[in-house]
């Protein structure tokens, strides 16, 4: 299966299409919703959405590292991470529509 990346814009067309608001309201609601969830993440580190699924903010420790070609060793400092998981429902649907 390819890898489908989708951009605000697609999202936007997709809801114009399908409910017929202008293209503008449509991106804005898509950039308002993305926003509402990087805020969510920043004051609480964890953002639910209900059906849908929830997204976390992980800290990852420093560790070592090592370049798989030279096997020289680096540090690699450490980060915050985004993750997903997806709701019962969502993951049902997925599979069901996999099935089908």
């Amino acid at each position: 299966m390819d890898k489908h990346n989708i951009s605000r814009d697609e999202i936007a067309e997709a809801m114009k299409n399908e409910f017929g608001f202008n293209r503008k309201l449509c991106l804005d609601m898509v950039n308002d919703i993305i926003d509402i969830i990087i805020e969510g993440l920043k004051l609480d580190e964890k953002v639910k959405i209900h059906n849908f699924g929830t997204f976390k903010m992980n800290n990852k420790r420093s560790r070592i590292g090592r370049n798989p070609k030279t096997k020289e060793e680096y540090k690699i400092s450490s980060r915050n991470v985004i993750t997903f998981k997806a709701s019962k429902i969502l993951l049902k649907y997925i599979n069901d529509k996999i099935s089908d």
